[in-house]
């Protein structure tokens, strides 16, 4: 009697390697929102910021991304990335350490906090980097989308609880301490992964290129190919008004409306739920629209909810709901939007390839961020706090206009690695 071979992939729900990993991912993700809103928090209403100083903060937090994101990724490609990860969390778990202790010492000033925003933030790009390039060595090329749709819906649980909880936090421990809790989410996470297991090759050292032509040829990948480069401008224009909108957004709440910290976290929270719908729903939604048309068409729903959120600055009386049913909204298509394209990137990269990749894109995506950080807090300044929301969310929406006129409209499934055409030639 012929014995039946199964060739079915084991479920991720059974992948201990792959469990451990998401595990010390969704512990981080929880710690980081606590301290996105107790951070700023702490500056507006314990140390009474400027609009200005708001927003060198924000950018103070991003700048490393464009400081050292591009060798970054050259580096990662070296290393284990798991390692990096953990390293990462436990200069994380220090550095918000230090918030409460030069509190309780009456010590703590603004630059201070933000040197400590600077120091987590350059951590933060060799976590990120890393985990979105560790995730292929995890799980099966089949399986890529089913992991980071996992991974995106714990981010967003952790999106959905950890304002909340931290603005009760915040209530009830004010918010030096309540930066406790992401140190210890943090030390929490570098235990996960300590457990991981992960079948990453390092390339042997004699393979190692000089640091500058390795970061020329994840540049050379990124930019020589369409459709990559159309992800990029929408992601990073969408990035860089929406952190206009970002860094005002605890003025525009805490000043402008007159919300409590209880209530912007509370309103950030109803707004997660969004997200984490939006990552249940994305391979529903890809099967009904195709995977390439999920790209343009969600990156069009969430620049267009945008605009409501300085639409509520004039209708003061129901701007908690309309402000609840944006952020959801927005939420969801850009949880749809990054599962998409992250999956896309990962399976057309090669594997040598896919910590450079993923760090080129994040220096454009995100290295823009510090710099409208700074332009926000100006424009704050300058033109005021809603003025400067409507430039958000107008420029938010302009940002749609690559990947609406990009070659994903054909693409019913996204191409894999040997099936995506090579880049252009540079």
């Amino acid at each position: 009697m012929s014995q039946s071979v199964d060739l079915q992939p084991r479920s991720l729900w059974r992948d201990r390697n792959f469990l451990t990993m998401w595990g010390g991912q969704a512990l981080s993700q929880f710690g980081e929102q606590i301290s996105l809103l107790g951070v700023p928090v702490l500056a507006v209403v314990l140390l009474h910021s400027s609009a200005f100083e708001v927003g060198v903060l924000n950018a103070s937090g991003l700048a490393a991304f464009l400081l050292i994101g591009l060798p970054a990724g050259a580096w990662i490609d070296r290393m284990r990335k798991r390692h990096v990860m953990i390293a990462a969390d436990v200069v994380r778990a220090v550095a918000l350490a230090s918030v409460p202790i030069l509190w309780s010492l009456g010590m703590l000033h603004i630059w201070q906090l933000y040197a400590v925003a600077f120091v987590i933030g350059v951590a933060t790009v060799f976590f990120d980097v890393s985990y979105q390039s560790l995730t292929p060595s995890l799980v099966l090329p089949e399986q890529i989308a089913e992991a980071n749709g996992k991974l995106e819906a714990t981010a967003q649980v952790a999106h959905l609880t950890g304002p909340a909880i931290a603005g009760w936090l915040i209530g009830v421990f004010s918010a030096p301490f309540a930066m406790i809790t992401t140190a210890g989410t943090y030390a929490a996470s570098f235990v996960a992964l300590s457990f991981t297991r992960d079948r990453e090759q390092l390339r042997p050292a004699h393979e190692h290129g000089r640091l500058l032509h390795e970061i020329g040829e994840g540049l050379r990948w990124v930019f020589g190919s369409p459709a990559l480069r159309r992800i990029v401008g929408t992601t990073g224009a969408s990035n860089l008004f929406n952190t206009i909108s970002v860094t005002i957004l605890p003025l525009f709440l805490l000043r402008e409306l007159g919300m409590t910290p209880q209530a912007m976290g509370l309103l950030l929270s109803l707004g997660a739920v969004g997200g984490l719908l939006g990552a249940i729903a994305t391979p529903h939604l890809t099967r009904w629209v195709g995977e390439g048309p999920a790209i343009p068409l969600s990156a069009l729903a969430f620049c267009v909810v945008g605009v409501l959120l300085p639409v509520a600055a004039m209708v003061p009386q129901i701007a908690f709901p309309l402000l609840v049913v944006a952020e959801f909204v927005m939420s969801f298509f850009v949880l749809v939007y990054n599962i998409t394209q992250v999956t896309f990137r990962q399976r057309i990269t090669p594997p040598r390839l896919l910590g450079r990749m993923n760090a080129s894109i994040r220096f454009v995506v995100w290295g823009v961020m510090p710099i409208a950080s700074l332009a926000a807090g100006a424009l704050a300044t300058w033109l005021g706090i809603v003025p400067t929301m409507w430039i958000g969310a107008l420029g938010q929406l302009a940002s749609a206009v690559f990947v609406v006129t990009g070659p994903f409209w054909a693409m019913r499934s996204l191409p894999t690695g040997t099936e995506a055409p090579a880049p252009d030639a540079t």
